[in-house]
């Protein structure tokens, strides 16, 4: 990124990008679709305030994506315990009812699947090693799987509009789910 500095103004600015460019990304389905020319029309900036703050259209997703990927592996974030893994998935849906607009957006866009695929990765991945030493069954990796791509599947229903159950039923369930296959 280019703006080293993120003061309120900066913050203000970015947030103004990236809605816009929610925005365009779900009218248009397609990010290639997407130009700095119309973005900037249509957030009322100018090409160089938007050159202020990034490179390309491209990095805008980025930024999406890298921001709940980083909640995801927040290293500081350690996980031992069943406990432990069900307080991560309270931190995720924490931060998708934050976003809640901007995912319903970002997640209609033919890009969603590709970016719910790497989180859905993460967060097996972190789950699987915290359950490898208390779970001893050659099903781990199977059973996490089956969580983790309904989870995932209903997550962007849910952002869709095509689910009929809240964010918090939808985290509920999660819970329950994984409550019953690691007994």
């Amino acid at each position: 990124m280019k703006v080293q500095c993120l003061n309120s103004s900066a913050l203000k600015t970015r947030n103004i990008i990236k809605k816009t460019f929610a925005q365009l990304l779900n009218e248009k389905k397609q990010l290639d679709k997407v130009t700095v020319t119309e973005l900037v029309k249509r957030a009322e900036l100018t090409r160089s305030t938007f050159y202020t703050h990034y490179d390309n259209i491209y990095q805008v997703a980025e930024e999406y994506q890298m921001q709940t990927i980083e909640l995801l592996c927040n290293e500081e974030v350690k996980l031992h315990s069943k406990k432990d893994i069900l307080d991560y998935f309270d931190n995720i849906f924490s931060c998708l009812k934050e976003n809640e607009e901007i995912y319903k957006l970002f997640l209609n866009a033919d890009i969603s699947v590709l970016f719910l695929e790497k989180l859905k990765n993460i967060a097996s991945k972190k789950i699987e090693d915290a359950l490898k030493d208390i779970y001893n069954d050659k099903f781990l990796e199977l059973d996490i799987s089956f969580l983790m791509n309904g989870s995932m599947l209903e997550i962007l229903k849910y952002f869709r509009n095509e689910s009929k159950y809240t964010l918090d039923e939808i985290l509920f369930n999660i819970k329950k789910y994984f409550t019953k296959i690691f007994e």
